[in-house]
């Protein structure tokens, strides 16, 4: 059949036709990196995680490039709280990015580069948007002209006044219209700054992302990603800044873009006490379920966050994994027929929740499954799916045991379902009890058979 894929930009599903069948480029906004990532900042990088290990199955050759934006406002703001300098605070950060996306089984993109390491990069664009009339000067600041571009907000498909309602734009003095953006702007001595022809300052958002994908992904490639919120102005101002440097036709060609994200079917917010972190997520239940649960609704819609969706991930893994562990001494056969459905639903405009009921439609074949054959096969397809889906990364056992943060040590757990196994030999079924409660607090599942005493967490 072949991808298809929602494009933001034709209001269409359109088939997914690279500029280079060998060579497919794809770039995705990255973080600003002030504080620990959100699961509203996890959605995209597991979405898009996914398309990037289709892609990578499709075509010879991908390449996922994902930036970091260490040069911001926000930073700055939060250097000046909190006293320490922004390099700290920027490394730090990112580094927490990076230990939590690994977490969630998100893959590296193959490059990510950083805003303050591409200042000559952005200089230069802006330098090109003022020589062509798209840019011009103002005290200190370099804005883009909104209006010396005729078709201006054809993604988004707003009105001008929705525009400048929605970039929350200082209407400054200094502006020809009120829409014009900011390229570059002054930055005082203690803020961070580079040397430019128009004084010492930093770049504006939008034209880190312009001058960063250019260089790594060429003046036009295949897909740009994010999530629904960065479609005006961010990504609106990109296609204005890039196209009018480049030329009409460059720049992304599918604009993909993720969902809101809610939880309990409110906002997520701090205030209302239902803010969560990547990190908080992850001292209660394995990455591969809070991947899941971002996977169980298709990526275009929004998501509304809970526990019981979380606990169902951990379910569905829980059983995925037994039926694996079912036929562990089973070598992998050809699943490419039993895999089919999987491939066919996430061709389908990245259809996550039909490929995870087609994992499960695969877990019950393979539980009921007698033939070595079927179990061969079966076991590959459910294998080569989890994969797909960036989970089954695990194996049966080590999902099992698996520990959460704070909980006993997989050492400790088994010297205490010794201990209860002593107990109940010696008919002390009291102490046997009062351990399988300890465990039972401590997120440890037993069970029992009569080849002798399991245990899992969760």
């Amino acid at each position: 059949m072949g991808l298809t894929v929602y494009n933001t930009l034709t209001r269409n599903r359109d088939a997914f036709v690279p500029l280079d069948p060998t060579h497919v480029r794809m770039y995705v906004c990255g973080p600003t990196v002030y504080d620990r990532a959100h699961i509203g900042n996890a959605r995209p990088v597991v979405v898009f995680d996914t398309l990037y290990r289709l892609l990578k199955r499709a075509f010879p050759k991908v390449t996922y490039a994902r930036n970091i934006t260490d040069v911001d406002d926000k930073i700055n703001a939060r250097a000046k709280e909190s006293g320490r300098s922004i390099r700290e605070i920027t490394e730090e950060t990112a580094a927490w990015y990076h230990d939590d996306m690994a977490a969630l089984n998100a893959l590296p993109p193959d490059v990510e580069p950083r805003a303050t390491e591409h200042i000559a990069e952005m200089i230069a664009m802006i330098a090109v948007l003022i020589d062509k009339g798209h840019a011009y000067e103002a005290e200190g600041h370099v804005l883009f002209s909104v209006g010396s571009m005729p078709d201006y907000g054809a993604l988004s498909r707003r009105s001008q006044d929705e525009m400048i309602a929605g970039a929350r734009v200082e209407v400054a003095p200094y502006k020809k219209d009120p829409g014009d953006f900011v390229l570059w702007k002054p930055s005082s001595d203690d803020l961070p700054g580079w040397d430019s022809p128009w004084g010492r300052g930093r770049p504006g958002w939008h034209i880190e992302c312009s001058a960063m994908s250019g260089k790594y992904l060429g003046t036009s490639f295949d897909i740009h990603g994010g999530g629904q919120d960065l479609v005006f102005p961010h990504h609106e101002n990109e296609i204005a800044q890039s196209t009018c440097a480049h030329g009409p036709g460059t720049f992304a060609r599918y604009w993909m873009h993720n969902g809101y994200l809610m939880v309990d079917g409110e906002k997520m917010s701090k205030s209302l006490g239902n803010f969560f972190t990547v990190h908080d997520l992850l001292a209660k239940a394995p990455g591969e379920a809070i991947r899941l649960t971002l996977l169980s609704t298709h990526y275009h819609q929004p998501l509304n966050w809970t526990d019981d969706g979380l606990a169902q991930a951990k379910q569905a893994l829980d059983r995925w994994y037994t039926a694996l562990e079912r036929v562990a001494d089973v070598a992998p056969g050809d699943g490419a027929a039993e895999l089919a459905p999987v491939l066919a639903a996430l061709e389908d405009d990245l259809n996550t929740p039909a490929a995870i009921a087609a994992m499960h439609d695969l877990a019950t074949r393979l539980n009921k499954a007698d033939s070595a054959d079927d179990q061969a096969r079966l076991k590959a397809a459910l294998v080569d799916a989890g994969a797909l889906l960036g989970v089954l990364q695990s194996t049966p056992e080590a999902w099992r045991r698996g520990g959460e943060s704070g909980g006993p040590s997989d050492a400790e757990i088994d010297a205490m379902v010794a201990a209860r196994t002593a107990a109940r030999a010696a008919r002390d079924f009291a102490e046997a009890d009062r351990l399988r409660q300890a465990l039972a607090d401590a997120g440890v599942t037993l069970e029992d058979s009569a080849a002798g005493t399991r245990w899992r967490r969760g």
